[in-house]
């Protein structure tokens, strides 16, 4: 593959990364202190549309492994069909309705209509790895490229949304610390001159907001037999390979990272500008990963997803200025290393199932749908509980202060709860059965049977 071609694919991941992390970060703020829908309420809207959007994948991954190839491909045509239809969403999913009673339920559609569509895209979108090259160099350089430019999409849709809606959350009667004692003014929504002048001020700021790839055939395709969705999600590596994506924890940094600094951190002023260190960060280490595990393993490489641990403890122990900007800047090396591995690792499985079922057709789409449906799953899991947890400990939107339970169980939410999916991801990856031993020795398998 030509650097061309690299770059040509991966900066299509790049839009659909910037609406995503725009959603990710701000959405479950968006909703508690712009749009006033109860914790509950919220916690309901960002499970059910994670879950939409994970049933939608093995849908649409088994739709698509029964297209037929056309001139531009049979990927290609799916990706441009929903792209109209995601736009769409994506604006109404940001507006206000004028009625209130009736917001959950407009937020719902649309965050569910979102969520699906970009599955429409992101199937097709990350099954034509396998696509590209049967090399598997060149598919895990094409991967770090991806990773690369969605890196980068999420830094232009988090900075972006990031500047745009600061103002919406930082309010000059925030500003000052609170008193030693805490008083009950303090924890009671503000008096503002004018409540509805505050409010559409927040709400006009989120309001505000190549080169032909070829697809090549299987070249492994020895007969038309079709391949079995139940005996692809019972392989035993991909078991193991899902086990390790649910205890992902990019999803749940995202979404309470900006009401940690918000509430808990006292850093309501800084938050747009942690969450740049954090993109920025994560987007210069990738290139760098990728040379580790192409040096050490893939295995090894895995290590770094913990880096991020102590220094987050730290944050949530000692919230400091210069400490959350240096807890930024690791979170986003363990991020950039949690984002590449699981996609390069994911073709390698691919192959071992193709060696194992050398007469089997269309189980790729089927393979990278059926793991996006658990990643979302076990976000949008965590996503609800700890929307569902902030209603249990009583977060009242706009007020200064939240009670000192919300403020615990946002470190929690933080420090703690990050650190022990980390640890249990880790731990299933040391029972994980494909080596580099194990891959050279599938690679030249497989180039025998083609």
């Amino acid at each position: 593959l030509s650097i061309c071609s690299k770059l040509c694919y991966a900066i299509g991941g790049a839009p659909n990364q910037v609406a995503g992390s725009a959603a990710a970060f701000f959405l479950q703020i968006y909703l508690l202190d712009i749009a006033h829908i109860t914790p509950f309420h919220a916690s309901l809207v960002l499970f059910i549309g994670k879950a939409s959007g994970a049933v939608t994948d093995p849908v649409a991954g088994f739709f698509i492994s029964k297209s037929r190839w056309t001139k531009i491909g049979r990927l290609m045509p799916w990706m441009l069909a929903c792209t109209p239809f995601t736009v769409v969403s994506y604006f109404f999913m940001w507006y206000l309705p004028p009625f209130v009673s009736g917001r959950v339920a407009w937020y719902l559609t649309f965050y569910c209509l979102f969520q699906a569509l970009t599955t429409l895209f992101q199937v097709p979108y990350s099954a034509l790895t396998m696509f590209l090259s049967t090399d598997q160099k060149e598919r895990d350089s094409a991967t770090a490229y991806r990773m690369t430019m969605e890196v980068l999409g999420t830094l232009i849709g988090a900075a972006l949304q990031g500047q745009i809606v600061a103002s919406a959350h930082v309010s000059h009667h925030c500003t000052v610390n609170p008193p030693g004692n805490t008083t009950d003014s303090w924890h009671h929504p503000p008096s503002f001159p004018d409540p509805s002048d505050a409010l559409s001020h927040q709400v006009s700021v989120y309001g505000s907001t190549l080169k032909p790839l070829r697809e090549r055939g299987n070249q492994l395709c020895l007969a038309s037999t079709e391949c079995d969705v139940i005996y692809v999600l019972f392989n035993f590596p991909f078991s193991f390979f899902v086990g390790r994506q649910m205890s992902s924890i990019q999803q749940l940094e995202q979404s309470n990272f900006v009401l940690f600094c918000t509430h808990a951190a006292d850093l309501r002023n800084h938050f747009q500008y942690l969450v740049v260190t954090i993109l920025v960060s994560a987007a210069v280490s990738i290139p760098f990963w990728q040379k580790f595990l192409q040096r050490f393993g893939k295995k090894c490489a895995a290590c770094g997803i913990s880096w991020m641990i102590p220094f987050a403890v730290m944050l949530v122990t000692i919230p400091n200025l210069i400490l959350a900007y240096l807890v930024a800047f690791v979170s986003g090396l363990s991020i950039a290393a949690s984002l590449l591995l699981p996609w390069s690792m994911l073709p390698d499985v691919v192959d071992n199932f193709r060696l194992q079922n050398p007469h089997g057709k269309g189980h790729e789409t089927i393979f990278y749908s059926s793991y996006v449906f658990f990643t979302k799953m076990s976000a949008g899991i965590g996503l609800g509980i700890s929307a569902a947890g902030l209603e249990f400990t009583g977060y009242k939107p706009g007020i200064c202060r939240q009670s000192n339970d919300v403020i615990l169980t946002l470190k929690i939410l933080i420090g703690a709860v990050p650190a022990v999916l980390i640890l249990v991801g880790l731990f299933i990856l040391l029972f994980y059965p494909i080596t580099e031993e194990s891959r050279k020795e599938t690679k030249l398998a497989l180039e025998e049977l083609r």
